[in-house]
C-alpha cells in the first residue's frame, strides 16, 4: 500500500458496512463519511479498507490527550476523534493563535495525521470553524423546494458524476487559510454566520427540514423568531445555537489524566542471556523507581516486555503485595518470570511499564506505640515479599487469608481476602461464646421436635446419645437482609458432647419464613 492509494476505515453496524474515517486520496475520489461500503467500492474499486478497533482508537485519542497538554493544562476529550483545548492565558506562548495553530499542524504532519482545526470564544464556534471553515454550502436536493429539479425528471442525469444522481455531494475537507479557522474575539457571530446549519451539532432530520424552509445558512436560523424554531424544532435548535454564540455555558470539562511510569532501553545489538536481561533491568529499575518517589507512588502490577527483532512483543508481568517503589523487591520478582520469555532472534529493545500504582505515604511517628506499630509492620516485609514471590507463581488471587467480619451471625463472622490486598488482623474480637473450628451447612437431625434439648437424636444415619450440653446461645437474623439461609427465623445454639465423644454445634430454629427444627452447623476439634 502506498500513501496515494485511498484508504478508508469502516464500521460494522450490524446490517452493514459503513464508512467511519478516511484518507485524503478517498475524499479526492467523492467517499463521506457514513457512507455504506458497497457504495464506495462501487465508486472506487482500488479503496483499501480496514475494520474500526474503537478500543484501540480511545487508547490513542488518550495518548494524544497527553501530547495535546504541552499547549494548555485544560484538555478534554470529545470521542470519537476530536480533542477540545482552552487556550486561555497559554496562546502567546506560542505566538499567539496562529502560532499554536501551525505548532499543531506541525506536529501531526510529523505524526501522520491530518487536522482540523478551529479557535473561537465558545466550544461551539471552535467545532464548527474546524468542520466548516472555507468549505462551500453545498445544496440539498429533496425535490420540495421550487428552486430544485425533480430527482426523478432530470434529463441529464447521466451526463451528471456519480454523487449527484440523488445523493448527497461530497463534504469537502478543504481546512482553508488561518484566518478562516480563528474568530477574532467578539467577532463569533460574524464567523459563524455564512456557516451551513450543520455547523451548530443539530441532528440530521433537523438539518433536513431547516433546508426544505430555505434555511441553510447560520445566518438565516439567527434571524427566525426563537419562538417559532423552538415550537417546531424542538428547545435543542435553540439551545445548541447559543451554546456556539456563548449565551449559554459549555465549559470544558477535562479529565484527570492518570500517571504514566514506563522506561525502556534500546539496545545496539540484540541479546538473548538471562545474564544479559537482568543487566538491563538494573538500567531501567532505578529510571522507573526514581520516577515512582518523585510522583508519591508505588507499583502494584509491573510488567516486562521484550521486543524482538521479528517484530514481534513478549511480555510477562508480577504483582506485590503492597505497592512499592523499591527496587530490591521489584527486581527478584521480574528475575523469576524472565524464563519466559524466549528469545529466539534476540531482543533489542526491553520496556519497563508500571501497570497500576496507588499513592505510598510516609508516616509520622509520634511516639512508642506508634513506633511499636511501625517496627510489627517493618517486619512484615518478608511476608510481602514471600507473598509476591508466591503470587508469581500462581497468581496473587489465589493467596488469601482470613479477616474479621463485622457481624453476629457466626458464619459471617470471617471473612476470606486476598492477602496482597488486605493488611493482617493482629488483635481478633473474642466470639461471646465458642465457636467450632468446622463450619459447614446446616444439616437437619431426626430429633424431638421442641425447643428442648432432646436426650438422643439422628444425624447422618447414626443415632446418637447426648452426653453434656451447653446452651442455649440465641442469635437472630439480620432483619435489614432477606437471606434464604435464615428464613428458619431465630436460632438457639447448643454446644454438645455425645456419649462417643463427637463434640457438635447444634441449633434449634424456632420457625418463620420457613419451617423450623434442630439442624447440626459444626464440629469441634
Amino acid at each position: 500500500m502506498t500513501e496515494e492509494q485511498p484508504l478508508a476505515v469502516v464500521q460494522d453496524t450490524g446490517q452493514m458496512q459503513v464508512i467511519s474515517s478516511l484518507s485524503r486520496h478517498a475524499e479526492d475520489r467523492g467517499l463521506t463519511l457514513g457512507q455504506p461500503l458497497r457504495d464506495a467500492m462501487a465508486m472506487c474499486p482500488e479503496l483499501i479498507t480496514r475494520l474500526q478497533n474503537p478500543q484501540l482508537e480511545a487508547r490513542f485519542l488518550t495518548s494524544l490527550h497527553r501530547w495535546a497538554s504541552k499547549f494548555s493544562p485544560w484538555v478534554a476529550e470529545e470521542r470519537p476523534n476530536a480533542l477540545v483545548i482552552d487556550l486561555t492565558g497559554c496562546a502567546h506562548l506560542f505566538g499567539g493563535e496562529e502560532g499554536v495553530i501551525a505548532q499543531v499542524e506541525l506536529d501531526c504532519l510529523d505524526l501522520g495525521l491530518s487536522v482540523y482545526i478551529g479557535v473561537a470564544d465558545t466550544k461551539g464556534a471552535a467545532w464548527a470553524l474546524a468542520r466548516y471553515a472555507g468549505q462551500p454550502l453545498g445544496t440539498s436536493r429533496t425535490g420540495d423546494a421550487i428552486d430544485q429539479e425533480a430527482l426523478a425528471t432530470r434529463s441529464r442525469a447521466v451526463k451528471r458524476r456519480n454523487w449527484e444522481r440523488g445523493g448527497q455531494p461530497p463534504r469537502l475537507r478543504s481546512s482553508g487559510g488561518i484566518s478562516n479557522r480563528i474568530a477574532a474575539p467578539g467577532f463569533t457571530r460574524q464567523a459563524l454566520a455564512a456557516l451551513p446549519v450543520g455547523a451548530l451539532r443539530l441532528e440530521d432530520y433537523v438539518i433536513t427540514a431547516l433546508n426544505r424552509l430555505g434555511i441553510r445558512r447560520v445566518e438565516d436560523l439567527m434571524g427566525q423568531p426563537r419562538a417559532a424554531i423552538a415550537r417546531r424544532f424542538g428547545k435543542g435548535t435553540v439551545y445548541r445555537m447559543d451554546q456556539a454564540l456563548g449565551v449559554a455555558p459549555e465549559p470544558v470539562s477535562p479529565a484527570k489524566q492518570s500517571l504514566h511510569f514506563a522506561c525502556r532501553l534500546t539496545l545496539p545489538e540484540p541479546i538473548g542471556l538471562v545474564e544479559d536481561m537482568l543487566a538491563a533491568l538494573d538500567e531501567l529499575l532505578p529510571r522507573l523507581a526514581a520516577s515512582l518517589t518523585a510522583k508519591g507512588q508505588g507499583v502494584r502490577r509491573l510488567r516486562l516486555e521484550a521486543y524482538s527483532t521479528d517484530q514481534t512483543m513478549q511480555s510477562v508481568e508480577v504483582g506485590l503485595a503492597r505497592p512499592s517503589a523499591d527496587i530490591a523487591r521489584m527486581r527478584p520478582l521480574l528475575a523469576m518470570k524472565l524464563g519466559d520469555i524466549k528469545a529466539e532472534f534476540g531482543i533489542d529493545m526491553l520496556r519497563v511499564l508500571a501497570a497500576q500504582t496507588e499513592p505510598v505515604y510516609d508516616h509520622q511517628h509520634k511516639g512508642h506505640i506508634e513506633a511499636g506499630v511501625a517496627a510489627r509492620s517493618s517486619q512484615n516485609t518478608e511476608l510481602d515479599d514471600l507473598i509476591g514471590k508466591l503470587g508469581a507463581r500462581i497468581g496473587l488471587e489465589a493467596i488469601t487469608r482470613l479477616h474479621p467480619g463485622d457481624s453476629h451471625i457466626p458464619e459471617k463472622a470471617v471473612q476470606v481476602l486476598a492477602a496482597a490486598w488486605s493488611a493482617p488482623q493482629m488483635d481478633w474480637p473474642a466470639p461471646p461464646r465458642v465457636r467450632p473450628l468446622v463450619h459447614f451447612k446446616p444439616e437437619l437431625l431426626s430429633a424431638s421436635n421442641g425447643p428442648q434439648m432432646p436426650l438422643h437424636f439422628k444425624w447422618r444415619g447414626q443415632l446418637h446419645e447426648v452426653d453434656i450440653a451447653q446452651g442455649p446461645e440465641r442469635i437472630a437474623p439480620e432483619w435489614w437482609l432477606a437471606e434464604q439461609a435464615w428464613r428458619s427465623g431465630t436460632r438457639d445454639y447448643w454446644y454438645v458432647v455425645t456419649k462417643v465423644g463427637d463434640r457438635l454445634w447444634l441449633y434449634f430454629a424456632h420457625g418463620g419464613a420457613a419451617s423450623g427444627g434442630w439442624f447440626c452447623q459444626g464440629r469441634f476439634a
